[in-house]
């Protein structure tokens, strides 16, 4: 099973794919103050805070490149369907560590695990190491039935990145193109059956 695979079914069957909140994907705030747009189930005072939401900060730019990595380590590039940092998913973490401020502390924390644990193996940070290297880590946290009591901190930080990622992926088009989901689509009708008509003696 390809690692992409595996991420995802394990996030899907052990973590729960639909127990994260999935607020909308995040666009790049305009520099222009706008009217917020309302709709009967949004008020404009959700508008306005989830546009203050995008204009803030939270991780830094050595963050948002470490966390760009592993994003694409969990949802890499595969033939037609692209990576995760390609759909935003960086973006969509960013918004959800500010909608919901628990998460700030485990995903900057997991961050400097990852760096120190890297360090620790190679001396170097986790973005400065080369691919196999990153997946020898990884390896040893993104399984979490498989993994050493010590590890405990850089799993539950995984657990929680992965769920984060294959949220932000599997809610855009192309993750909904990936899963092969289609949607709701009308049928074609096109009347009752011939030998329905016959059995009851109707005409059509």
């Amino acid at each position: 099973m390809k690692r992409r695979d595996t991420f995802k079914l394990i996030s899907l069957s052990s973590f729960g794919l639909a127990a994260l909140p999935t607020t909308a994907l995040v666009a790049e705030p305009s520099p222009k103050k706008k009217t917020m747009a309302t709709t009967p189930g949004r008020v404009l005072n959700e508008a306005e805070r989830d546009a203050k939401l995008m204009a803030d900060r939270f991780f830094t730019d050595s963050e948002l490149k470490l966390l760009t990595n592993l994003v694409d380590i969990i949802v890499p590039a595969e033939g037609k369907s692209p990576a995760a940092s390609a759909v935003g998913v960086p973006a969509f973490i960013e918004f959800m560590a500010k909608d919901k401020p628990e998460l700030q502390t485990p995903l900057r924390g997991g961050m400097r695990w990852l760096d120190h644990e890297a360090n620790k193996r190679f001396n170097h940070d986790f973005l400065e190491l080369g691919y196999y290297d990153k997946i020898n880590i990884i390896d040893d946290i993104a399984y979490p039935e498989q993994a050493r009591p010590e590890m405990s901190q850089g799993v539950a930080f995984f657990n929680t990145l992965r769920g984060l990622t294959l949220t932000g992926f599997y809610t855009t088009k192309e993750g909904f193109e990936d899963l092969g989901y289609v949607g709701n689509r009308p049928n074609q009708w096109e009347g009752v059956p011939q030998e329905v008509l016959d059995q009851y003696g109707l005409k059509y």
